[in-house]
């Protein structure tokens, strides 16, 4: 299951284990392509790591706080700190790559 990240609860929501952040708005033609392949991601690796958006339309701070310029950005978090983050569209393997790197 894909969680919905906000302003109020992204320090709690994400400050344990491997989380992986989408931040997207609706208006966004490349984030409604990435939205799919985040579902699909949830549902094989919802056990292992967290998986969650953020709409940077009604969650400005958080998104200004990692200065986020251009979406999709995908942030993965490792216990609390940024350890990547990937800029555009990207692939469920490339994804699936990147998170595993960071579960060992």
């Amino acid at each position: 299951m894909v969680k919905v990240f906000t302003d109020e609860n992204f320090e709690t929501e994400t400050n344990k284990g491997v989380v992986l952040v989408d931040f997207w708005a609706t208006w966004c033609g490349p984030c409604r392509m990435q939205a799919p392949i985040i579902e699909q991601l949830a549902d094989e690796m919802g056990d292992k790591v967290t998986i969650g958006k953020l709409d940077v339309d009604a969650n400005p701070k958080t998104a200004q706080s990692f200065g986020i310029m251009s979406i999709p950005t995908l942030l993965i978090k490792k216990d609390g700190q940024v350890v990547d983050q990937l800029v555009g569209v990207h692939m469920k393997d490339q994804l699936k790559q990147a998170l595993e790197k960071h579960l060992a």
